[in-house]
């Protein structure tokens, strides 16, 4: 991935440059987390799907229009059959800087070194709890040695960084936060928290209730570590604080409701089906899967349309706690 890049071209109506996208490859998981999706979840039909190829033509062209980072999701995309040969495709694209994934690393055994040969740079693991009972719980069918056992195949391989994310609940698994940085620590990984996002209808918990804000994990660090403020930066919406006696660790926050992030957003989101979300937590898209296949082969078509839908990416999310705002589009829907 050369370091020349280009001229940035996707500048929405709020003057904000997009540079990043999240594409999903899949709404499919081999978990089911209680804040991602129903137990019994009815998946899009394979047929509706973006090919591999069709992903690969939508990322070229965002990357020709000035986008320098990719991250592959899901759902879980390690799932997705021949998933390697985006990544592998992608790696090789000038221009593209940060090739990046976030998975639940139950397929990291298998997938870690064929990622990292790939050109994947960081690998963004979701993991909420270190108790296997608890695990369990959350996923509703996962098991805990098995992601842990992926987290360690993937430090073998020498990516540029792994960071875990956490979804703090409260009276599910707040009482775990030092825990996990604890365990950060130890492999000299980076940890984000993250406050949940409500989308999609939630019959498991009350998400007023579980709510717990990051200024409240961070007064909970506070009490065990010393922590500042620092500039670093992965092109996403993670502030992130330096722990003073470990080094290699940073532990980071992504706040959608006590630290609304969206005047400085610089990213959209394609769903596996091909819809270009402009907001996480708006409905305001195009279909870039209508555009390819009315167009086939036709990048300029497919750049203007992506260029055009700058224009109705909105001003931010409002996400609203007391209500589900997208009840149609669970987080597996959205592209994690």
């Amino acid at each position: 991935m050369p370091a020349q890049q280009a001229q940035p071209q996707l500048v929405d109506r709020f003057g904000r440059t997009v540079s990043y996208i999240r594409l999903s490859v899949t709404d499919r998981c081999d978990l089911r987390c209680v804040y991602c999706m129903p137990e019994k979840m009815t998946f899009v039909p394979r047929t509706q799907l973006l090919t591999l190829e069709e992903m690969e033509q939508i990322g070229r062209a965002f990357i020709r229009l000035g986008v320098d980072k990719i991250r592959i999701t899901g759902g879980e995309p390690l799932v997705r059959r021949n998933i390697l040969q985006l990544f592998e495709n992608l790696g090789e694209v000038d221009g593209l800087r940060d090739l990046t994934l976030t998975t639940n690393a139950t397929q990291l055994r298998k997938y870690a070194r064929p990622l990292k040969d790939a050109g994947v740079t960081r690998i963004n693991v979701s993991l909420d709890t270190l108790r296997p009972e608890r695990f369990r719980e959350m996923t509703r069918i996962g098991d805990l040695a098995k992601t842990l056992d992926g987290i360690d195949a993937a430090l073998e391989c020498d990516f540029d960084k792994i960071k875990l994310n956490a979804v703090v609940l409260k009276n599910y698994n707040h009482d775990e936060i030092v825990d996990l940085v604890e365990y950060c620590i130890g492999r000299g990984l980076d940890i984000s928290f993250i406050e949940e996002m409500p989308l999609g209808q939630n019959d498991h918990h009350d998400r007023a209730v579980s709510y717990y804000s990051s200024d409240q994990i961070l007064e909970d660090l506070e009490q065990r570590y010393e922590l500042v403020p620092t500039t670093y930066k992965t092109g996403g919406p993670t502030r992130y604080f330096q722990l003073i006696e470990h080094e290699n660790t940073r532990v980071g926050f992504i706040s959608p409701h006590s630290h609304n992030f969206c005047e400085s957003c610089n990213r959209v989101r394609l769903t596996a089906e091909g819809r270009l979300l402009l907001c996480l937590g708006q409905e305001h898209s195009m279909d870039l899967r209508h555009v390819v296949r009315a167009n086939p082969g036709d990048d300029v078509v497919l750049e203007q349309a992506i260029i055009d839908s700058m224009q109705i990416k909105p001003k931010g999310h409002d996400f609203n706690l007391n209500s589900a705002e997208v009840l149609l589009r669970h987080m597996n829907l959205t592209g994690g």
